[in-house]
């Protein structure tokens, strides 16, 4: 067998294994799409586009905050109470990248140790890599695959640092903040920006002797959400209290939700969004693309050692620099 029939075999295998929900498939169709190499990406894209007619069902939620707020904690308490009720959720975990290895810590599945036994859940712990803001390259692909797989609900979960929260909400229909109770914006890392990219906020650890912090921490953000533009029209959000230890605000948070797509869905803004974000993630991956070929080029990997020693001694600015190196760029010579 050709390595064409080979790969053209594989890919079936991979389509067909993904459209049955085998959870084992629908991971190396996930390691496919995340690998850089050209075959590879190459066969993750036929596999993507014999897939997409059965993507775009489920519902998409990211879930932010700051490190150490319990995003995994309550994502793990909301995931148990959908698969109890019978849904399907997938976890999307946006992991640290490792300095040192370059790949994932891979903490998430640990910390999620009784999502991750639920037959109804599957988890997908992900390096971010080098992409801006942290959220990892492939997670727009990603989510498609765990939808034609059948998922119900797409739960991602950023890392909570950068700019990795606008680019979370730039994949999402539904974009959830959480706060932790008695420490101030400053403390936890918070930007009027990222608030007002909030559909609803959250206010975790709300139990014991936080409660009352907590209950102050959700009529200040209340507050402040008077002066501030909804995030996505038609929505007025809320600022509301859980508990992943408990369990209270679970149940009340996913019908927040629910109500979200039920008053928004009929009037078409979810779709808008969407279609937004499709043209946002073809701008992107143009974007992308054309660094990544630039960075590939023989003549750029020939002049960018002396260029970059040149601006170390002041001999020359960046954008000068910059415009030398572009000058040599010609996309049709790739190695």
């Amino acid at each position: 067998m050709n390595a064409e029939a080979k790969n053209g075999g594989r890919i079936e295998d991979c389509v067909a294994g993904v459209l049955a929900g085998d959870r084992t498939m629908l991971s190396r169709a996930i390691t496919l799409i995340e690998s850089q190499s050209p075959l590879h990406e190459e066969m993750a894209q036929e596999v993507l586009q014999r897939l997409l007619p059965r993507a775009g069902k489920a519902k998409r939620i990211g879930i932010t905050g700051s490190p150490g707020v319990g995003k995994s904690t309550f994502i793990e308490a909301l995931g148990c109470q959908l698969t109890g009720q019978g849904r399907t959720v997938a976890v999307l975990a946006i992991d640290p990248t490792s300095k040192r290895s370059g790949g994932s810590i891979l903490g998430d599945k640990t910390r999620m140790e009784n999502l991750s036994r639920q037959a109804g859940a599957f988890i997908r712990p992900s390096p971010s890599g080098d992409t801006v803001g942290g959220v990892a390259r492939r997670t727009r692909e990603t989510m498609l695959l765990c939808e034609a797989a059948g998922f119900e609900v797409v739960l991602v979960e950023s890392v909570g640092v950068g700019q990795s929260e606008v680019a979370l909400r730039g994949m999402v229909d539904y974009f959830l903040l959480l706060l932790l109770p008695g420490a101030g914006d400053e403390l936890q890392g918070i930007k009027r920006g990222i608030v007002e990219m909030a559909d609803d906020i959250l206010i975790t650890k709300a139990d014991g002797e936080n409660h009352l912090r907590a209950e102050q921490a959700r009529l200040e953000q209340q507050n402040a959400l008077t002066c501030i533009q909804p995030a996505t029209p038609g929505w007025k959000t809320q600022a509301a209290l859980c508990s992943a230890r408990t369990g209270e605000g679970i149940p009340e948070a996913w019908e927040r939700i629910e109500q979200f797509f039920r008053e928004l869905e009929p009037k078409g803004v979810i779709a808008q969004r969407r279609r937004q974000q499709t043209v946002d993630w073809l701008t992107d991956s143009i974007r992308d693309e054309m660094q990544r070929r630039f960075e590939r080029h023989p003549a750029i990997q020939a002049r960018f050692p002396a260029l970059r020693e040149s601006l170390l001694r002041g001999e020359i600015t960046a954008v000068s620099a910059a415009r030398s190196l572009l000058a040599d760029f010609d996309p049709r010579r790739q190695n």
